[in-house]
């Protein structure tokens, strides 16, 4: 259920910061036009670049002249490498074998004793440079690395080892370093050898190193090398880089201790015995530290990191919260920075899975931000976000915070990207639905009773969808919960009147089967019926019906025992009661001939075209069953246009099936019905029995509950 989010270092921006720290310190910050569109440009261009790499290719000598030379065209090239759109035409014209012979030093004639090479560490710190820049394209990586550059940069690595620290050995081991980086970047093979050359031990060596910016370098590189590379995590460990990386946590340089956070978090990813060996090492403490640092991407990663220690053991998950984490996290939650969000929104979520956090992280405010997130378009950050709710969801402390606040809305509302995060929500909707009784529901219901106005909508729509159908008539009718429901069906605020329908409908479905779709017409009335061949048959005929001019047969023991409305006719004062003859002036014959055939059968086929004469009819000679077919056979075809004149239809013959039907027509077509301009005055129309409908409906539930 859970997302995280771990990428190499190096990738998209921070492959981009990479090159503008490869470019730090130089004295000419000349640009070149990134637009070569003649082809005499691109010419000329090839031109210059094979002159700078003869140059190199002769000038590899101890003489002064050549070192200057080969300064020159080194510096010449690494402008141009500057422009990824030249890049391809530097490699084209063969200027990485000359570059690579370059990381080395020439051998050194002597002009005396203690004399120094001219542009000593100078002319190797530009080729590394240079070829870092060429890295940063990865189709160049494999390149370099064949011509035989590792070797020559892992030694240029150790240079500070044989000669006295100085700006330009600082320099030349820093730009060393940061081509390993390019050059290993997403490259599997390449971090291998890296480590087969040995460059991992000089790479520990320089965490100590006093220059901060090869001290940097260094974390970078072993970053990169770091990042799913088993053999490369376990040298570094042994090579005991922990104890200097975690107090590289602790500096004030805020780029040391992002780079070295990242380091140790690519040390962590995937290695459970390595995790365990950091917090041993002490970690914890200022990785929390961390989370407050001024800069973001070190807020980011460490709080990567704590998600990463979060999965280890409970115990970690409560130390984590115990020693401050949770503030700052819940602080990064409303960042600006999407990145910083979905990484506490991560480490939330892992700390949130320990019931002793739960709370915790309730009572300092990070229900609302994390319901926020649900509203991002960003995948990975809403599914953080719905994974820290879920957790925070199994402490029935949060429930009623959770709803109070408007949660189950929120969560039911939202547009969730994925799947996952769709099944993570509704697994939350569950376990909040397991909660509501006991003292929760007591909570609940005293919020409902004693909250400002907008506190109990929110309790009382998410006890419609939340609470057991043994409680409905404690918290809709005992306590008050269906009047806030029906409010909201009276609000000019769309969104309210859209909550109120909802929540009316789920809870219609909870308390009754009864719909305008699923409501079965009724089974016979048991009694004995005449059967069909006794239909308008004159065989036994004692009273005949005059129907459009024409003469209907019937029986009077037949209509007697079919409802009151005969027996008054026949047994009654009614004039009818002794005439052979009884004329039917407002019913038509094939409406008057079903209703019969319904008196002599029990059962009838409704046709539409027919059902709203014969429920007339129906109700006229007091057939409930009758009506109550045709109240479903009407309900069948309720639709946005119709519903109006079918809930008048209702109230005309009394059709108490057919109301309730249209009733729940209204609740489930909201969004279909709220555009009509006559809506709001349906609504005020349907309202009184809408009350009623519900009334009768959960306290029949109630009942029928009691008696089961």
């Amino acid at each position: 259920m859970e997302n995280q989010k771990h990428t190499e270092r190096s990738s998209s921006s921070g492959r981009r910061s990479l090159k503008r720290k490869l470019e730090e310190d130089l004295e000419d910050d000349r640009k070149v036009s990134s637009s070569l569109s003649s082809e005499d440009a691109q010419q000329d261009l090839a031109r210059e670049v094979r002159t700078q790499v003869e140059i190199l290719e002769s000038s590899f000598s101890s003489s002064e002249s050549d070192r200057a030379s080969s300064k020159r065209a080194i510096h010449v090239l690494s402008e141009l490498a500057k422009n990824e759109e030249i890049v391809n035409v530097i490699v084209d014209c063969g200027a990485v074998p000359a570059l690579v012979q370059h990381l080395q030093a020439p051998p050194h004639v002597s002009e005396g004793e203690g004399s120094r090479m001219p542009y000593e560490h100078e002319v190797e710190k530009g080729s590394a440079f240079t070829l870092g820049l060429l890295a940063i394209k990865p189709e160049h990586q494999q390149l370099i690395v064949d011509a035989g550059a590792l070797p020559h940069l892992v030694n240029l690595l150790k240079r500070h080892r044989d000669a006295q620290n100085s700006r330009a050995v600082n320099g030349v081991i820093r730009r060393a370093a940061d081509a390993v980086t390019n050059l290993a970047h997403e490259n599997s093979s390449i971090k291998t050898r890296v480590r087969i050359e040995g460059g991992i031990p000089p790479l520990v060596e320089l965490l100590e190193f006093v220059d901060s910016k090869v001290q940097r370098a260094a974390a970078g590189s072993l970053r990169t090398l770091a990042f799913k590379n088993d053999e490369n995590k376990n040298q570094i460990v042994e090579c005991s880089a922990l104890p200097t990386l975690i107090l590289m946590l602790r500096s004030e340089d805020t780029a040391i201790h992002y780079e070295a956070v990242g380091v140790i978090g690519n040390l962590v990813h995937s290695s459970p015995n390595i995790k365990k060996e950091v917090l041993l090492a002490g970690a914890l403490q200022p990785v929390i530290g961390l989370l407050s640092s001024s800069c973001s991407e070190s807020q980011r990663e460490a709080a990567l990191l704590l998600g990463q220690f979060a999965a280890t053991d409970s115990d970690c998950k409560i130390h984590i919260v115990q020693r401050g984490a949770v503030p700052p996290l819940i602080e990064m939650l409303q960042s600006p920075d999407a990145q910083l969000r979905e990484m506490s929104a991560f480490a939330l979520g892992r700390l949130a899975q320990d019931t002793h956090n739960q709370a915790g992280i309730a009572h300092c405010g990070g229900i609302i931000p994390l319901l926020k997130l649900l509203d991002s378009k960003n995948g990975s950050l809403q599914h953080n976000a719905a994974f820290a709710l879920y957790g925070l969801a199994d402490n029935e402390d949060n429930v009623a915070d959770l709803i109070k606040v408007g949660g189950v809305q929120k969560l039911q509302d939202g547009e969730f990207i994925v799947q996952p995060t769709r099944d993570c929500v509704a697994k939350t909707l569950k376990r909040l639905e397991e909660k509501i009784n006991g003292r929760i529901l007591g909570h609940l219901l005293y919020l409902m009773r004693i909250g400002e106005k907008v506190i109990q909508r929110r309790v009382a729509l998410a006890l419609a969808h939340l609470c057991s159908p043994d409680d409905q008539k404690t918290i809709f009718i005992d306590n008050n919960g269906l009047e806030l429901l029906l409010e909201l069906l009276e609000s000019t605020n769309l969104k309210h009147q859209r909550d109120g329908s909802t929540a009316l409908c789920k809870l219609a479905n909870k308390a009754s089967s009864l719909s305008q779709v699923d409501a079965a017409p009724p089974s016979p009335v048991p009694q004995v019926y005449l059967g069909e061949q006794y239909v308008n048959n004159s065989t036994l005929s004692d009273v005949t019906f005059l129907v459009e001019g024409k003469r209907f047969y019937a029986h009077r023991i037949c209509l007697l025992a079919s409802s009151d409305a005969f027996r008054a006719m026949f047994d009654g004062g009614y004039r009818e009661r002794d005439a052979k003859d009884i004329e039917i002036p407002n019913i038509r014959w094939d409406v008057f001939e079903l209703m019969m055939r319904y008196i002599y059968t029990g059962s009838v086929d409704v046709n539409l075209d027919v059902a709203q004469d014969l429920l007339r009819a129906a109700d006229q000679y007091l057939l409930e069953g009758l009506k109550r077919l045709c109240e479903y056979a009407i309900a069948q075809d309720i639709s946005v246009e119709s519903v109006s004149l079918m809930f008048e239809l209702s109230e005309a013959f009394n059709a108490l099936t057919l109301r309730n039907a249209c009733i729940l027509f209204i609740l489930e077509k909201f969004d279909q019905l709220s555009v009509m301009p006559w809506y709001s005055h349906l609504i005020q129309r349907v309202l009184p029995e809408t009350r009623s409908y519900f009334v009768r409906a959960l306290t029949r539930a109630m009942q029928a509950d009691m008696r089961v």
